[in-house]
């Protein structure tokens, strides 16, 4: 599994108009799912993006996670971070798990996800065309690969 994590000032997505998910300040996390994914891999991202220090301290310092402030999550679903752009110019998405898996995985990630302690988690529509609103803070942009533990 991939997640892509911006830390944010506040971010929200829509489907058709409709906004179905925003936050304040926190976490946007696209995560992209594998088809050998296993629960292992959602394992090291549950555990790893909440206790990750990438937000500023009284001093300045990234030092406190989303749990220190009390921040919020906005997790979507990204297929596009399963592509191999090794040969050619058009990305591959061979290696991108199959739709019932992702969306199993998404989900779980999900109602994983809220039971962290992170104060919201909120979420878009797997498999949808979504327009994502992201105020960037910093900007702080983390990829964690489950594969590159």
């Amino acid at each position: 599994m991939r997640a892509l994590i911006q830390r944010v000032r506040s971010s929200r997505v829509s489907v058709g108009g409709e906004v179905i998910g925003e936050i304040s300040q926190g976490l946007n996390i696209l995560l992209g799912v594998f088809s050998e994914d296993t629960k292992e891999d959602m394992e090291y991202l549950l555990k790893k993006i909440p206790a990750l220090r990438i937000f500023s301290d009284e001093n300045g310092k990234m030092n406190l996670s989303v749990l220190d402030i009390g921040g919020e999550a906005l997790i979507i679903s990204q297929f596009t971070l399963c592509a191999d752009t090794k040969k050619g110019n058009r990305p591959s998405y061979i290696n991108a798990a199959q739709p019932e898996f992702a969306e199993n995985m998404y989900l779980e990630f999900i109602e994983r996800m809220k039971k962290s302690g992170i104060s919201k988690v909120a979420h878009g529509r797997f498999g949808a065309d979504m327009q994502v609103e992201i105020l960037n803070d910093g900007p702080v942009t983390i990829l964690l690969d489950s594969k590159n533990k």
